[in-house]
């Protein structure tokens, strides 16, 4: 998979994915027909990775009554997801992207600086696939808190 801008109305990037939750691996062509959020966060069990997982957690419902499924991504492992998922009770699957895969092909990779040491680090990125598989959707650099409310109306607003 090569980085390339993500632009509404592209297809989605092709992705198979180890997963914790529902099932132990995940495709894109397995979510055909049916509308995908897929988040990108930072990393399991820090606070605003938290704050967002629990919000997706608490709307989950009114997710699934729109006909929508929720993705967690991060480059933790599977076992760092379980431990996470389990703790807060995620209903949602989250993806393993222990090789940056699936963030190099959504181009969520940034470099980030923290306190003047400077690394590559996921940018909080959302992106919504329609049920035909193509972005309907797309925000970055997101701000955790109340950010699921907002992708939970745009959702609703799908065909």
């Amino acid at each position: 998979m090569s980085p390339e801008v993500i632009t509404i109305g592209q297809p989605v990037p092709q992705f198979h994915a180890a997963a914790y939750g529902k099932a132990s691996s995940i495709s894109i062509d397995d979510l055909r027909g049916t509308v995908v959020v897929i988040y990108f966060y930072p990393k399991d069990d820090t606070p605003g990775c938290t704050t967002e997982g629990q919000e997706f957690t608490a709307l989950y419902p009114e997710f699934q009554a729109a006909g929508a499924e929720i993705l967690g991504v991060s480059r933790d492992t599977l076992a760092s997801h379980e431990k996470f998922s389990c703790k807060f009770n995620f209903p949602f699957p989250l993806l393993a992207d222990t090789d940056e895969a699936l963030c190099k092909a959504f181009d969520v990779l940034k470099e980030k600086n923290n306190y003047g040491k400077v690394s590559m680090g996921v940018e909080r990125s959302t992106f919504v696939i329609d049920r035909e598989g193509k972005i309907a959707y797309v925000e970055r650099k997101v701000k955790a808190a109340g950010h699921a409310a907002a992708i939970l109306d745009i959702v609703k607003q799908l065909p």
